[in-house]
This record gives C-alpha cells, sequence and structure tokens, in this order.
C-alpha cells in the first residue's frame, strides 16, 4: 500500500488504511480516510556537536573545486537495457530528485503554517529550499553529488496555480520574487539545464498535497479527469521543448489502490495504468515531442492490508506478460520504487494495517537480491525481450545522521551493492531538505538551515557518505552501445492497437475492428492463435520498409499464386510479392485483415508454412520472449519475414489464425 513519505522527505511508517464497504459499516465516511499513527521518528543524535555547519560556497571535507557535469549529446534514447545519448554513448542515469513543487502540505489545517507541512518543510509549490539558498549554490550541489541527471515532480495543481509566491519563499532568489510556482518551476529547470544536467519531468501527484496515501492522488485521474492528466502533460512537454536537456517524462508516480478500488495493468477499464500510459506515452511522442523518453512507473500497491486479505507490490512484474510499444522505437524506460519499510507484501505501515509480511530490510542479501530482480531488474537483465528495456529507480533513500537501525542501515548497504552489481540507472529522494543544528530532516542529502547555512552528504559526519561514493563512482558501461535488435509486442485486447505513425495519420484501414500495426521500422514476425497478440521486430533487417512505400489491406486470397497454396484448405491473407506483413486487424478472435507494407529492398520469395494452432512454433533461442503467455504462437526465424496469415472458417472455428508465411529476407 503507498505511504505517506517521512521525515527526510522519505516516508512516514504510517499509512492511511484501505479497506472494503463491508468491513467499515458501522464507520463514518470520514473514518474511511483515517490516518494511522506514524511510528516515532528517532531522535538525531547531536552528531557534530558544536562543530559549524558547512559555509555557504561548500563544506570543509567535499571537493574545493565542484565538477562539471560530464559531457553528453542530447536527445536521449535507448539501447537494449542502456540509455544513450545522440552518439550512441552510454548515459547512466545518475539522479536524484529535488521535490516540493508537488507540494509539501499534507492536508489538514493551513497550507502556509509550517507545522502543517511534511516534516515542517514548507515548499510553497516550489522545489524545496529557495527560500534558504540560491539557485546557483543548490545546482553546485547535485553536482558535487556525483550526478548527471535530476528528476524534478510537479503536480496538475500547480500547472495552472496563478498566484505569485510568497517574497519570504524565494527569500534567498529574490529575482523569483513576484513569480507563479510554474514561471519558478521553470527557472529551476533552466539552471539545471543551463549547468549541464539532464531532466526528467515527473507528474508526482494532481493535487499540491504530501504523497503517497488515500489522499485524492492515487492515480492519474484520482483527482481529475484522464483528458485532464493528458492536457497538463502535452502543455509541460511543449513548454520545453526546445530545451533538449529536458529528456523525460516520468508519467505518474506510485499508482496505488484508493480507498475502494484497485489500479491494473490491461484490464482496459479507467483504472488500466497500462492502457492509461501507453495512450500517453503515444500521444506525447506523436504530438509534443518525439524525442523524450517516456518512463513508466509499475503499480505500487494493490488489495487491502490486511493479515488474509490479497495485497501485494505489483511493481515491474506484470510487464513480462503486458508490456508497452511506443510509436517511436528506443523511447521506453520502466520505473520502480524501494524504501527498506515496504516489502513485496508489505505497506510500510506500523501498528493498524501492518501486516505480517515481511519488509524489505528483513530480507537477507541473497533473498533481497533475488526479490528485486523478480519484481523489477528482470526487465533489464533479459535481453531480446518484447520487455526489454532500460529500469530506472526513481526513487529509494534511507536515514542519516539520525538513522541509527542496524536494519535499515544494512538494506541500504545491500541495496547500494546491487545497484551497482546491476550497474543500474537510479535516482535518490530526496536530495533537498531543511535543517537546524544539524537536527531535523535526516533523510535528504543536503541540507539548509533557516540561515542560509549547508549541511552536506560530505561534511563527515553521514554514514551513508561511503557507499554514496561506492554508488556514484562505480564502474559500469560506458562509451559506444552498438544498436540492438528490437522486439516489441501487439496488444489490441480492448481496442486498436496501431503503433504505426504512416498508418494513424491515414483514415481506418478497417472500420469497427481492432487493428494492430508494427511501429515503423518494424515488421511483424509473430502472432497467437488465440488472444490475438503479435510480435514485431527489426532484427535481421532494420530499415526494411521502402521510406516512403506503398501499403495495401488484405482481405481475400487475390495474392495466392497458382501452385503454392501454402494452407491447403485454409483461409489465406498473403502479401503481394515484395510485400511483408507489418499488422493485422480482428474482430473479437476473429482474423479481419491483412497490414502490408513495401519492402524498400528486394525480399526473397522461398517460403515456408510455420503452424501453430495445436502448439507453439517459434525458432530454437527466439527472440521476443513469450509475447502470448498461456496462448499457442507462431513465429518467423530471425532470418525471415512474414507474408501471410492463414485461417480456418469451417463450423465451430473461431477464425483464428493458425499459420504463418514466412519467407526468407534475402
Amino acid at each position: 500500500m503507498p505511504i505517506a513519505r517521512s521525515r527526510a522527505g522519505a516516508r512516514t511508517t504510517g499509512v492511511r488504511v484501505l479497506v472494503t464497504r463491508s468491513l467499515l459499516r458501522p464507520l463514518s465516511a470520514l473514518a474511511l480516510l483515517c490516518t494511522l499513527a506514524a511510528a516515532p521518528v528517532p531522535s538525531p543524535a547531536a552528531a557534530g556537536d558544536g562543530a559549524a555547519p558547512s559555509a555557504r560556497a561548500g563544506n570543509a571535507s567535499g571537493p574545493s573545486v565542484v565538477p562539471p557535469v560530464p559531457e553528453w549529446t542530447p536527445p536521449l534514447s535507448t539501447r537494449g537495457r542502456y540509455v544513450v545519448d545522440a552518439e550512441g554513448d552510454r548515459f547512466k542515469l545518475k539522479s536524484g530528485n529535488w521535490h516540493g513543487a508537488s507540494g509539501t502540505w499534507t492536508g489538514s489545517g493551513s497550507p502556509d503554517d509550517p507545522a502543517n507541512n511534511h516534516a515542517g518543510e514548507k515548499s510553497d509549490r516550489m522545489p524545496l529550499g529557495l527560500d534558504r539558498a540560491p539557485l546557483s549554490e543548490i545546482v553546485a550541489g547535485f553536482r558535487e553529488l556525483g550526478l548527471n541527471s535530476v528528476r524534478l515532480p510537479f503536480s496538475n495543481e500547480m500547472v495552472h496555480d496563478t498566484r505569485p509566491v510568497a517574497d519570504a519563499s524565494v527569500a534567498a532568489n529574490p529575482s523569483l520574487k513576484g513569480m507563479t510556482p510554474l514561471q519558478v518551476y521553470d527557472a529551476a529547470v533552466k539552471a539545471l539545464t543551463d549547468a549541464g544536467f539532464a531532466v526528467i519531468l515527473n507528474n508526482h501527484t494532481n493535487t499540491t498535497r504530501w504523497c503517497c496515501g488515500v489522499d485524492g492522488n492515487e492515480r492519474w485521474n484520482s483527482s481529475q479527469s484522464a483528458e485532464t492528466w493528458e492536457s497538463d502533460w502535452l502543455v509541460m512537454v511543449r513548454r520545453y521543448r526546445d530545451n533538449p536537456r529536458v529528456v523525460g517524462a516520468d508519467l505518474y508516480n506510485e499508482v496505488r489502490r484508493s480507498v475502494l478500488d484497485d489500479p491494473n495493468w490491461g484490464l482496459g477499464d479507467r483504472h488500466d495504468w497500462f492502457a492509461a500510459s501507453q495512450r500517453l506515452g503515444d500521444r506525447i511522442l506523436q504530438e509534443a515531442n518525439p524525442d523524450l523518453l517516456v518512463i513508466v512507473e509499475g503499480i505500487n500497491w494493490t488489495g487491502i492490508p490486511v493479515d488474509g486479505f490479497p495485497h501485494e507490490r505489483p511493481t515491474l512484474e506484470p510487464v513480462q506478460r503486458l508490456s508497452h510499444t511506443l510509436v517511436r522505437s528506443g523511447k521506453l524506460v520502466y520505473s520502480a520504487h524501494f524504501y527498506d519499510y515496504t516489502g513485496p507484501n508489505h505497506s510500510g505501515a506500523t501498528g493498524l494495517g501492518e501486516t505480517s509480511d515481511p519488509r524489505y530490510r528483513d530480507f537477507g542479501r541473497s533473498e533481497l537480491y533475488d526479490v528485486l530482480r523478480r519484481q523489477a531488474f528482470y526487465v533489464a537483465a533479459q535481453t531480446d525481450r518484447h520487455f526489454t528495456a532500460p529500469v530506472w529507480i526513481s526513487e529509494f533513500g534511507v536515514g542519516g545522521r539520525q538513522e541509527t537501525g542496524a536494519k535499515q542501515r544494512a538494506w541500504f548497504d545491500h541495496f547500494v551493492d546491487f545497484l551497482v552489481d546491476a550497474d543500474a540507472d537510479f535516482a535518490y529522494w530526496p536530495l533537498v531538505g531543511w535543517h537546524e543544528d544539524r537536527k531535523g530532516n535526516g533523510w535528504a542529502l543536503l541540507h539548509w538551515d533557516s540561515a542560509g547555512r549547508r549541511a552536506g552528504l560530505f561534511d563527515g559526519d553521514d554514514w551513508r557518505a561511503e557507499p554514496w561514493r561506492r554508488l556514484v563512482e562505480a564502474p559500469g558501461r560506458t562509451g559506444r552501445v552498438a544498436p540492438v535488435d528490437r522486439w516489441s509486442m501487439l496488444s489490441p485486447d480492448h481496442g486498436d492497437f496501431v503503433q504505426s505513425l504512416r498508418m494513424r495519420a491515414l483514415p481506418d484501414w478497417d472500420p469497427g475492428a481492432r487493428k494492430a500495426a508494427c511501429p515503423d521500422d518494424q515488421r511483424l514476425v509473430g502472432l497467437s492463435h488465440t488472444g490475438n497478440r503479435g510480435l514485431c521486430s527489426d532484427a535481421g533487417a532494420r530499415g526494411l520498409g521502402a521510406s516512403a512505400g506503398a501499403h495495401e489491406i488484405v482481405r481475400d486470397e487475390r495474392h495466392v499464386e497458382p501452385g503454392r497454396d501454402w494452407a491447403s484448405g485454409y483461409t489465406k491473407l498473403q502479401c503481394p510479392p515484395r510485400y511483408f506483413l507489418a499488422g493485422y486487424s480482428v474482430r473479437g478472435a476473429a482474423v479481419s485483415a491483412a497490414l502490408c507494407v513495401e519492402a524498400g529492398g528486394v525480399p526473397g520469395t522461398a517460403g515456408r508454412t510455420v503452424w501453430f494452432d495445436r502448439s507453439d512454433n517459434r525458432p530454437p533461442a527466439a527472440g521476443g520472449g513469450d509475447f502470448a503467455h498461456g496462448h499457442h504462437k507462431g513465429q518467423c526465424a530471425g532470418d525471415e519475414y512474414a507474408a501471410g496469415i492463414a485461417y480456418t472458417g469451417r463450423l465451430g472455428s473461431s477464425r483464428s489464425p493458425v499459420a504463418l508465411l514466412c519467407r526468407a529476407l534475402r
């Protein structure tokens, strides 16, 4: 279950209980949203008693000269499990979260009272710390930490907020006086990108309220319509389109259960996070900015956190059976969050709402590694699958000076070791916090007091400094990453799944049918017998399609050559010579039409029939993985292209595909 972040800008162990109507009949409606008491946060030790906090310009033990962000060339894209820059060089996302613009108000009392803001840190709907330190100093601190990118949360409410920020809220940045929160956000983006950082926009919440319980921010459409969510994203993407160092759109944070409803991955209803993120990702790339990375986080919580009731943190596990295929290849990144006090089936609650399931900190190193691989990292670890993509751990964190728990410290060490071993992309939560006399918000890596004095990670009294250095300085893949074969799933489960920009720009090619089409740089190589799934790839033939090639919709056997009946007794939808299959349409389970696209070269004509009506028929070690779990599948070899689909209209048949005509590429 989603939890409310704690003092350090990380999270409390208290959560809002999610329960069903039947459990709460005697309770009032207000009780539905009852918040559990948070476990006490240990008082920070007076670490460095008598020692003067570091000066505004830096700290005694940090580098005397803040290093620049390493050079890189935008835009970013992906090759297999790696993010790469425009030169094809690895760009490992070494990131942190600069929170505040998504809100810090806890939901009760006046938002202007610091006591009613998370950990007393009142951000006023802006990136935190602008009342205490100049933008330039904050950004220099991020460079000192060894980062190259920043996740910058915002709320939909902030996007529409026209109230000028209070002068006191930008006291350390007088040039920001009189601006709206969005204009201040603009200034933060500019300061970061001018310094060489990559910026990932993150839609953290609907409202400017602290995340993440039953707070109206559970889903992208909890406190607003899905249409508003999409429209706001298009506004934000277009706003920064001319800044090439704004590189990504992190679509929504910690999708989770509301009081009565769970999110899902693929059911096709208004709670379907897979469908919502797929649709918005395509719209961003097609209508607003074709260069952005589209970042999709897994589902953070489903079910009721009570022993005996189903409940879990699905994270990225559903991706192996249903993955995204965007209209532009090489733009998808998956993300996940991990904190010590949550678990694969533990909400993070303490007291009421706490289950007997283990938290991540309860696992030993080996067991923790197994859980992390199962929940998220398999996506990047397995190559040549329909789901293979970079995995960005866009939130993780732990308490600093005041954290004395052995389990918490061990978890952080183990987790950092795992990130190092996996050469994983990451973003720490949070970067900026407040302190007074080196006490207060202990999770941030950089803290400023009310006089503008900084307490930094490298001041000598923060135990996280050593694992942090180990993380940011770890050796990993660098340099050029060679292009890889792409494998993409087509899933017209509940409607059209047309991933071809060319076909999207044309009139409906089979009205009333559900249509599926590969991205324009790929071809169809596999189909399932039932379930309507397809598999696309560019393996062995990148750029197979003609640059201005024609297409044909085939509904009959007009192109079956005399004497070449490759599926006798079956209806065959065959492409004309020099054309290849790039899509199909269905009505129910029945094949309706085949989409054929002209090839740029002269593909081969020798072919074979691949039957898959009674069992899987795929090449040994076939790429793409299981693109239709639980269904029979047929697939052409890596040096072949699909040129035809066969089905039967016999009595009792559903007219679903039974065979493919596979032809040699050359």
